[in-house]
């Protein structure tokens, strides 16, 4: 998937200003899309020159005019085009993964020490999506269409968020239990 497809889905639900759309990155969005403020800045005037968003300023005084954009009929119509395609897998890039899979080269405690660190930052991610679908829970059966897909994507990423915990646990016990080895060393005819 595309930055631009990830905007535009965003703004087929309402208009919204780059500010906007960054905060719902850092939000719902961010359970399967992760953008920076730059990113999402230039991916809007991309949109804007294709024709798929239109920009409305709104004066605001004396500081900085406020944009806000809107998906256009010809960006909607991309984007019904885009969803009826069939996805492909994502990649999976975590450093994590590369680190566990080198883990040979350090102690464990190294090891237990990222693993711990990583569970941390999952359990905040948890309880931030988990926050965000109490909204959702008392009346599922009576979202409208729009709203149901941002709660079935907000639940992929609650259950993402629960097996990366999972997952954690799981290493670092075993490793914890693991019988303990030394460290590997280069050979000395390997460094040149």
């Amino acid at each position: 998937m595309a930055l631009a497809q990830a905007v535009m889905s965003l703004l087929a639900h309402k208009a919204c200003s780059g500010y906007d759309i960054a905060k719902e990155f850092e939000g719902s969005v961010g359970c399967f899309w992760q953008a920076t403020h730059q990113q999402i800045y230039r991916e809007l005037k991309k949109l804007e020159k294709q024709g798929w968003v239109s920009v409305e300023v709104i004066p605001q005084g004396k500081s900085l005019d406020k944009k806000v954009y809107h998906l256009t009929e010809l960006g909607q119509q991309h984007l019904i085009e885009w969803i009826d395609q069939e996805c492909e897998l994502g990649t999976i890039k975590e450093d994590i993964l590369v680190k566990i899979f080198s883990g040979h080269l350090v102690p464990r405690t190294v090891l237990i020490q990222q693993l711990e660190t990583h569970r941390r930052q999952h359990l905040k991610k948890l309880a931030i999506y988990e926050s965000i679908a109490e909204q959702f829970v008392d009346h599922l059966e009576k979202l409208p269409p729009d709203k149901l897909g941002k709660y079935m994507t907000l639940r992929r990423g609650i259950i993402c968020e629960q097996e990366w915990i999972r997952w954690c646990e799981e290493s670092i016990e075993i490793l914890a239990k693991a019988h303990p080895v030394k460290p590997y060393t280069a050979h000395p005819s390997s460094i040149n």
